[in-house]
């Protein structure tokens, strides 16, 4: 197969879009599945999303920030993340602003009119050019659209959906979630909706998340090949736990280990229970998808003080927007409930933001500019924020064990104190904070961790001494491949990827306005 799709291409690797009729119809889950599919079969392959909003980012070795979405994906197709597979990353600040992340790097913040008002069409040429540089490198790309290609109020700036495709003239396969309901009305109206031009570029269907009888559906399947001329390459089945670390927000996010997955029996007498702090702005909450992983520990995201009366563990997580966090945590009585906690040596973990937050004070002239600002005062930390952000993949010690983890932040910690050091943070009494985001993926530093949590919330709790997140990853990655490799038609994917866009696609009225 790997000849055979460099025969195709000659010097640059062969290319397919996953777009979808909406937001979460699931393009990162069957971009990533395909990824997987065709790594199995031994061809060198690559993601690529030329656009990302999103708050949960992971560095590249490079020294990148690009989308964790990209970075699971390029674990899916087995190679070491880049940050051209991801070169616009946007992170919301607000509902009507972002920080621009060019090829890994910030460079500054726009709102969304002056993004879409010219900004965006400037960076088209950076986008493919690095797809194009995927592609010589890559026997294929898989590439993930944004939201819906049909949003027309848009086209006219799109870098991500069927401008990339037009620009790199690759075929799309339009993804659809069938358990929302409207599939079939989403598939049609998605392609009508498109130019004559785009709708060339639409070589059919995939429906996602089927519970039931596949038979009862092909009637339909059949009636929309009647109206669109397009097959409909697999119909995926519904199955929990399959999310990836995606980016559209908690809800989206909560597909994934927290929520759908079942939480194992406890390896010892008691199930340890972890409360994390739905924060404004939150990033990087997929922190925990590692907690939620160990046998008996129940992982949920609470946003009343009252919730964290029966936890052993409050997390605040990292966020955006550390100074609207705090003003959120002190309006709700949640900053009370905490400072209760840490008087009565009940355990709690800031990671990044959350780190931060639980210091003594706040410098910020960067993310809010609101100036100085009193922290929780739980941890011996004054924070100022920095123009140029931290963008590192340290490694260490802790607890006795090693961890690794990476950094994405403004704020620079000044620890002046504390019991000891704790992954270039600090612990002091039960209170504990890092910068280290992911530090806990790393096995052994997470049941030390969770053995000092239930020592000191006085639970009969143990973590299982063989859970392994690393091969849990692999595993979940695995059956996205099976998923498309049982019930998608490969062999018609693999002829778009290696032929491209099939001639002869009908136009579906009435086409753009």
């Amino acid at each position: 197969m790997n000849g055979r799709l460099k025969a195709a291409g000659g010097a640059v690797g062969g290319g397919l879009l996953v777009a979808g009729t909406t937001s979460d119809a699931g393009k990162s889950v069957v971009t990533a599945g395909i990824c997987r599919w065709l790594a199995r079969q031994g061809v060198r392959v690559a993601p690529f999303k030329a656009q990302n909003m999103s708050l949960n980012s992971f560095v590249t070795r490079e020294g990148a920030e690009i989308g964790r979405a990209q970075a699971m994906q390029a674990a899916a197709a087995r190679v070491e993340p880049t940050a051209l597979m991801n070169p616009v990353l946007l992170k919301p600040g607000s509902d009507r602003s972002s920080q621009v992340v060019l090829l890994g790097k910030p460079v500054g913040e726009l709102s969304a009119r002056g993004y879409h008002a010219g900004r965006q069409e400037q960076l088209l040429g950076t986008v493919t050019d690095c797809l194009a540089e995927l592609r010589r490198t890559h026997d294929a790309v898989i590439c993930e659209g944004a939201g819906s290609p049909a949003e027309i109020n848009l086209r006219r700036t799109d870098i991500v959906n069927m401008g990339l495709a037009r620009a790199a003239r690759i075929p799309v396969v339009v993804v659809g979630d069938i358990d929302r309901g409207g599939v079939f009305a989403s598939f049609f109206g998605t392609t009508a909706l498109l130019s004559k031009e785009d709708q060339a570029l639409v070589a059919g269907y995939l429906v996602n998340k089927f519970r039931g009888d596949v038979t009862l559906l092909e009637p339909g399947l059949a009636m929309l090949r009647g109206l669109t001329g397009r097959q409909t390459l697999g119909v995926l089945p519904f199955a929990h736990g399959l999310g990836i670390d995606e980016e559209d927000g908690l809800r989206v996010s909560l597909r994934g280990a927290v929520r759908e997955s079942v939480v194992a029996p406890p390896y010892g007498a008691e199930v340890l229970r972890v409360a994390v702090c739905a924060v404004p702005l939150m990033s990087n909450f997929t922190d925990v998808d590692a907690l939620a992983a160990e046998p008996g520990v129940v992982v949920r995201f609470v946003d009343r003080a009252e919730e964290l009366a029966d936890a052993d563990l409050v997390v605040l997580p990292g966020t955006r927007g550390t100074v609207r966090a705090l003003e959120w945590l002190r309006a709700r009585g949640l900053a009370a409930a905490i400072a209760r906690r840490a008087a009565e040596g009940r355990p709690v973990l800031g990671i990044c933001g959350g780190f931060q937050m639980l210091g003594e004070l706040i410098e910020d002239e960067v993310e809010s500019k609101a100036g100085t600002v009193e922290g929780l005062g739980l941890l011996p930390v004054r924070v100022r924020f920095a123009a140029e952000k931290t963008l590192a993949r340290p490694a260490g010690e802790a607890l006795g064990e090693p961890v690794e983890g990476y950094e994405i932040h403004h704020g620079v910690a000044e620890v002046t104190g504390g019991d000891e050091e704790f992954l270039d943070g600090c612990r002091a009494g039960s209170v504990w904070g890092t910068h280290w985001h992911g530090s806990l993926e790393s096995d052994g530093f997470r049941r030390a961790l969770l053995r000092r949590v239930a020592s000191d919330a006085g639970r009969a709790f143990v973590p299982a001494p063989d859970t392994c997140f690393a091969a849990l990853r692999e595993e979940q990655l695995d059956r996205l491949g099976d998923l498309i490799e049982e019930h998608a038609d490969t062999a018609a994917l693999l002829r778009l990827i290696e032929e491209g866009v099939p001639d002869g696609l009908p136009f579906v009225p009435p086409g753009a306005p």
